[in-house]
C-alpha cells in the first residue's frame, strides 16, 4: 500500500508547471502587446500608421457583433474547404500513388490548374455559384488540396517496399496494406500539409468574400479600406489571424492525438 502512495509534496509541482505551459503563451502575447503599446506611445508613432493594441480593442468592442458575425462566416466557409480538400487531397494521393499512370497523365494538370490566380478562379467560381456560402468554400477548396495531395503522395511513397512484401507475404490485401502501412507512415506528412491548408484555406475564403457579400471578414476588411479606416484594418487583421492561429492549433491537437508515436523521446 505505502509504495502507491504519491508524495503530497509533488502534486502541486506538477500542477504548477502544467498550468505555466498552458499560460506561458498568453504571458509571452501580453508581453508582446504591452511592449508595442509602450513604443507606439513612446515615439508618437500615427494610428495611420501602426495603431496601438488599445485602441484597436476598442474598435473591435465598440462593434463586438459584426466581428463575431463575420468571425462565425468566414469560419464556415474556411472549414468547409479545409475539410474538403484535406479529404479530397487524401483520396487523389491514394489513387495516383495505386495507379502510376493516372498520376502521370493528370498530376501536371494539377500543378498547372495552381498557376491560375485566387482571384480569377474566384471571379468564376462566384459568377457560376454567386456570393454563397459554398462558392467561398469552393475557394478555399481550390487552395488547400493540392499541398495534402502532394505531401501524401510523398508519405505514401516513404514506405519500404521490403515493408509491402512482407505484409503480402502473410496474405495481406491491397486495402489492409494501404490502411495498416501507407496510412500510417504517410500520416506526419499529412499532418505538415493539412497546418499549411488550414491557413491556405482561410486566405481563399477572405479572398472569396472580396467579390462581394454582406458578412465575414474579408468584407469588413474591404469595408475599413474603403473608408480609411486603418485601426478598422488592424482590427480585422488581429481577428483573421486569431481566426488562422485557431485552426492551426486544432490541427496540431488532432496531430497529436492522432500521431502519437512521432511525439515519443
Amino acid at each position: 500500500m505505502s509504495g502507491s502512495i504519491v508524495p503530497a509534496a509533488n502534486l502541486p509541482v506538477v500542477a504548477t508547471g502544467r498550468i505555466y505551459a498552458a499560460a506561458r503563451p498568453f504571458l509571452l502575447l501580453g508581453i508582446g502587446l504591452l511592449a508595442i503599446e509602450v513604443l507606439v506611445m513612446a515615439f508618437g508613432i500615427r494610428p495611420f500608421y501602426v495603431p496601438s493594441p488599445s485602441a484597436i480593442a476598442a474598435n473591435i468592442a465598440a462593434t463586438p457583433g459584426a466581428y463575431l458575425a463575420g468571425l462565425w462566416r468566414t469560419f464556415l466557409e474556411t472549414a468547409l474547404g479545409f475539410v474538403a480538400g484535406s479529404l479530397f487531397g487524401v483520396a487523389i494521393a491514394i489513387v495516383f500513388h495505386r495507379w502510376t499512370a493516372l498520376r502521370e497523365l493528370f498530376f501536371p494538370l494539377f500543378i498547372v490548374s495552381q498557376t491560375i490566380p485566387v482571384i480569377a478562379f474566384g471571379a468564376v467560381v462566384v459568377l457560376w455559384f454567386g456570393n454563397t456560402l459554398f462558392a467561398k468554400a469552393a475557394i478555399s477548396f481550390y487552395v488547400s488540396f493540392l499541398p495534402v495531395t502532394v505531401n501524401a503522395i510523398l508519405g505514401f511513397s516513404s514506405v519500404d517496399p521490403k515493408q509491402v512484401e512482407l505484409m503480402r507475404s502473410f496474405g495481406a490485401s491491397d486495402g489492409q496494406i494501404l490502411r495498416r502501412l501507407h496510412l500510417p507512415a504517410a500520416l506526419p506528412q499529412i499532418f505538415v500539409a493539412l497546418k499549411l491548408a488550414s491557413s491556405l484555406a482561410l486566405v481563399g475564403a477572405i479572398v472569396g468574400e472580396w467579390f462581394g457579400d454582406t458578412t465575414g471578414l474579408g468584407v469588413l476588411l474591404l469595408q475599413a479600406m474603403y473608408n480609411e479606416n486603418v485601426v478598422g484594418i488592424w482590427a480585422t487583421i488581429v481577428v483573421s489571424a486569431c481566426l488562422g492561429t485557431g485552426l492551426h492549433g486544432a490541427v496540431s491537437y488532432a496531430e497529436r492525438r492522432i500521431v502519437f508515436w512521432g511525439t515519443e523521446r
